[in-house]
């Protein structure tokens, strides 16, 4: 083993990850934002601990020197999603991104492990700005349903266990369960439109929600006391009943209220 200082080795691979985790979130909250919907669900992300980095370079015959390029999971980012069909629209997304390059694709889904294994895995080449200048570091993008993660998580732990020599029995009984998941991912894309629908749902009522409570806010800010109350009011009746169906009237007649508000309040200053 080499005598390099491990925490300066590992530190533009810490800031890939970091920064790749914010892109990711930003691609998730801007695509909402649009009212689109986000084939991302969640990002996590992590760098190989040196132990594994060790462990790996020895399984794959890596030298020590080599391991920049040798061992092209170093760092990882894992994009979470809700339907197997999101995994090919959010590597489209990725294949467009101009800020990190694609070396190279593996598609467990399509071509799944003996072991029942299934994941979509990008490596891509990322450019760290340091303060020596600009390093390119390789990482791996696993993009998963979170029927494939939780898989892949047993799975993981169990090798770990077994020093990745998995009992008969409990290998079997994981291509079983990897079965289990990957059906359970195919009668979820059945009902796709249904979920999605009931999710945009219960969105489009929170910010309802929220705007119609920032907007009586916002008559307390224009002295407009009495009317905020009786908006208060009004809300907390539509909550109580659960007749939330009403609340798009209730804020049109708010938002009518603010704008009287605001031509009055013009008019003084005038």
């Amino acid at each position: 083993m080499d005598g390099r200082d491990w925490a300066k080795f590992l530190l533009p691979y810490e800031q890939a990850v970091e920064e790749l985790k914010v892109k990711f979130k930003t691609l998730r909250n801007e695509l909402r934002s649009r009212e689109e919907y986000s084939p991302i669900e969640f990002v996590t992300g992590r760098v190989k601990r040196i132990s594994t980095i060790l462990e790996k370079a020895k399984k794959l015959n890596v030298p020590m020197d080599q391991l920049e390029k040798g061992i092209e999971d170093i760092a990882g980012i894992r994009i979470m999603c809700q339907f197997v069909e999101d995994i090919e629209k959010l590597s489209e997304l990725i294949r467009q991104r101009e800020d990190m390059s694609i070396v190279y694709i593996k598609d467990y889904i399509a071509n799944y492990k003996a072991s029942g294994y299934r994941s979509f895995h990008i490596i891509i080449e990322y450019p760290v700005q340091t303060s020596l200048g600009m390093k390119r570091v390789l990482a791996e993008i696993q993009i998963r349903t979170l029927a494939m993660n939780f898989w892949a998580t047993i799975e993981h732990s169990l090798n770990y266990k077994y020093k990745e020599s998995l009992p008969d029995e409990i290998s079997e009984r994981l291509r079983r369960a990897a079965e289990a998941a990957f059906l359970l991912d195919k009668e979820m894309s059945n009902i796709r439109e249904e979920i999605v629908e009931s999710q945009r749902l219960f969105i489009d009522k929170s910010n309802l929600v929220s705007k119609v409570l920032s907007d009586i806010q916002q008559l307390y800010f224009y002295h407009r006391v009495r009317e905020a109350a009786q908006f208060q009011l009004k809300f907390n009746e539509l909550w109580e009943s659960d007749e939330l169906w009403n609340l798009s009237e209730l804020s049109a007649e708010i938002e009518a209220a603010i704008a009287r508000a605001k031509r009055e309040s013009a008019k003084g200053q005038s």
